[in-house]
């Protein structure tokens, strides 16, 4: 894989800032955010599209945990 010019990178950048704010405004609704998604991966490498998911999913994680802060679970240290 070639490695994208800056303006391949601005328009991957921006079509995924684009989808998230989606996703933000809908409730991770992704039907509704659908064709931003498409465009998105269509303007982004597959491993690019494959981490910005997954940090998505850590940026929400970690925020929840600053906001609700850690709770173990029930079962955990019983054996």
């Amino acid at each position: 894989m070639a490695a994208p010019t800056m303006e391949e990178r601005k328009a991957c950048w921006g079509a995924r800032d684009e989808f998230w704010q989606c996703l933000d405004s809908h409730g991770d609704d992704a039907a509704k955010c659908e064709k931003l998604r498409r465009a998105f991966e269509s303007r982004c490498p597959q491993q690019w599209v494959k981490h910005f998911d997954k940090r998505r999913d850590f940026l929400k994680y970690k925020k929840k945990l600053e906001t609700e802060g850690y709770h173990p679970p029930e079962a955990a240290g019983k054996s």
